[in-house]
This record gives C-alpha cells, sequence and structure tokens, in this order.
C-alpha cells in the first residue's frame, strides 16, 4: 500500500515547520502533526544569529525583527563585546518566527493535522500515526519529546556539574531598545539575556534554577534592573525547562529525531535555532538520498560545536570560575570574538 504522504512530522515548532519546507522543497508531500492553531509562542531568547538568518531565508523565510549586530557580557563592572562581522542577526519574536514559518509552509501545500501525536506503529516500510501513513516520521516535537519516548530513545540525564537543573523564563517589556546588541547580564546565580525584537520591544530571557523569581533575579542585576525601571510588560511570564535533555541517539527505524527533540544542552550560547535549522536541513536530505542512517553522522557533525562550547560554558558557570567569565572574555577580545564568530555561523 503506497503511503498517503512521504514524510510525517510531529510537532508544529519553528525546527517542524523548518523540516516540513525543506521536504517541500525537495518534492517530498508532508503532513504536520499539531493541535494548536495561531502562532505558537514559547520562553526562548528570540536572538537569530546570522547563520539562522541566512538559514531561514534558504527557505524563502524573512520574520520581521530588529537588526542585531553582535553580543556583549556585563558583569558589574566589566563588559565584553563582539560585533558579528559576516552579516547581522535579528531579534524576533517568536510568535512573528511562527508565523512567517507557517505562511511559506501554506505556500507550499505542507497538510496539517489538528492533532497531537501520541503514538504510531511503524514497520519496515511505513509508519502509521493517527491514522496517516507515512514513509518516514520526524519527531520535532521539542524538549519533552513524546516522540523520543515512544521511540525508547530517551536517555537519564544527569544534573550538571556542582548546579541544579536550569530552567528558562521570559518577559517582553514596552520600551526602545538601547543597544543593537544581545546584551548578557552575568549575575550571582542567572544569566539574563536581553534581545531587542522590534522598535519598541525588549525581550528578557532568564537562565538558572528552578523556582528563580523574575522580578527578584532582575532585581539581582542592578545595571539591567535600571534600565526596565518603570516599563511595562509587554508579555505573560513564561517558562521552559528543564533544559537539559537527551537522547540515546537520534534514528530507530523510519522514525528520526530532529531539533531540540534529538538532545539539547542549554541555552547559554543562544545558538538553538541555527542548530535545529542545521538539523532540518540534514535530515531531509538523508531521507531524499535513501540514506537515512547518515543522519546520525550529519547530526553529530552540525551540532558538534554547539554541545561542545555550550557544555564548557555550563561547566565554567556551575564552577567557582563563574565570576571570572566575563572579566576573561573582556581581556582576551580575540579569544571571545571567535567564539562568537563560531557560534554565529
Amino acid at each position: 500500500m503506497s503511503p498517503d504522504v512521504d514524510v510525517l512530522i510531529a510537532g508544529g515548532g519553528p525546527i517542524g515547520l523548518a523540516s516540513a519546507i525543506e521536504a517541500r522543497l525537495l518534492g517530498l508531500s508532508v503532513a504536520v502533526f499539531e493541535p494548536r492553531t495561531g502562532p505558537i509562542d514559547k520562553a526562548c531568547g528570540e536572538g537569530l544569529m546570522p547563520g539562522a538568518v541566512a538559514a531561514l531565508a534558504r527557505l524563502g523565510v524573512f520574520p520581521r525583527g530588529h537588526v542585531i549586530e553582535g553580543i556583549s557580557y556585563h558583569q558589574r563592572a566589566h563588559h565584553a563585546e563582539h560585533r558579528f562581522r559576516r552579516g547581522a542577526g535579528l531579534g524576533v519574536r517568536r510568535t512573528e518566527l511562527h508565523d512567517a514559518l507557517t505562511e511559506r509552509c501554506t505556500e507550499l501545500g505542507v497538510e496539517w493535522v489538528r492533532q497531537r501525536l501520541d503514538s504510531y506503529e511503524q514497520t519496515s516500510d511505513d509508519v502509521v500515526a493517527g491514522g496517516v501513513r507515512a514513509s518516514w516520521l520526524l519527531g520535532c516535537d521539542g524538549l519533552h519529546s513524546k516522540t523520543r519516548r515512544l521511540a525508547g530513545l530517551e536517555r537519564q540525564q544527569t544534573r550538571p556539574a556542582g548546579g541544579s537543573r536550569r530552567y528558562g523564563y521570559r518577559r517582553h517589556f514596552e520600551l526602545e531598545p538601547w543597544s543593537d546588541l544581545v546584551e548578557v547580564h552575568w549575575g550571582d546565580e542567572v544569566e539574563a539575556y536581553v534581545t531587542p525584537v522590534a522598535d519598541t520591544l525588549v525581550g528578557v530571557a532568564i537562565l538558572g534554577p528552578g523556582g528563580v523569581d523574575f522580578d527578584t533575579a532582575i532585581a539581582g542585576i542592578p545595571a539591567l534592573a535600571n534600565r526596565l525601571s518603570g516599563a511595562r510588560p509587554g508579555s505573560p511570564l513564561r517558562a521552559a525547562g528543564p533544559l537539559r535533555q537527551g537522547s540515546r541517539r537520534r534514528t530507530v527505524g523510519r522514525v528520526l529525531l530532529v531539533g531540540d527533540a534529538a538532545g539539547y544542552v542549554d541555552a547559554l550560547t543562544g545558538e538553538g535555532i541555527r542548530v535545529g535549522l542545521a538539523q532540518a536541513e540534514a535530515v531531509v536530505a538523508a531521507i531524499h538520498a535513501g540514506t537515512p542512517r547518515a543522519y546520525e553522522r550529519t547530526w553529530e557533525r552540525a551540532t558538534r560545536d554547539f554541545r561542545t562550547l555550550t557544555t564548557g560554558l555550563v561547566a565554567l558557570a556551575h564552577s567557582p570560575l563563574r565570576n571570572s567569565i566575563v572579566p576573561i572574555s573582556g581581556a582576551v577580545p580575540r579569544v571571545f570574538g571567535a567564539v562568537v564568530e563560531r557560534l554565529a555561523r
């Protein structure tokens, strides 16, 4: 029996939609399982690195946002800054990114199944879920991926060395951005990411242990608290986590994991979307070429820098050297710049 579609995608977030676009651009038929309608929001930093902007453009996706020229670190009197050498980044509301990706999917004829993928069955020839038969199933359903659990690929995660599990919190503030950089403010226990996302809107994301009080965390970073003083909240507080998730591998039969579902370290380096887009490109290319097993190798290559640099930085953030990160970054600007450029590709 021939499949209803070539590719079935579990999850209609950015990486699921990017995977759908990749597949349609190669002539594959696609259905996306996603029960939610309208733009989907999520607690995230909302800063797209230059490489992510270029990757979206290749897909024909051009979200509106605020130009980002680089990254800066701040901690009390210490400061480190690097401006991107090759192209600018973009601060984009998660809802705006979702709208732009959805519009492109609609243009390309992606089908929608308005339900959650709760189970599936696979044979050597196909995968069936929710009455839809497909040649391949892509699990793009995020940090707490049900596809990963159903596939038996969940891996028990250990706590970061010397620390607790980390979570992300985000709220927007209605005020004009004061910088064209993503600012990372290092507090005693948390990091605060400030991203301009529109001419009159700034996003602030907090990374830290569970149970962090957002307002208390901001108050503990006086330079940032002064900037936000009197500003009206522009969105409700959102949270996500724990951030660290793992998978034993990325494929089992005709099921392949993509994006956060395939494993995630931390948001500290701010390149989650870029890495997810690279995975989407790799998995669809492998399927189209008839070499799905090659995806495991390309996944390793596509995520190596992210996993290595992020793991190292998180370990430093939980070590006695935490308060040395920004002073050292400012003292060796060429090294700081090289790391930023590596992540910005």
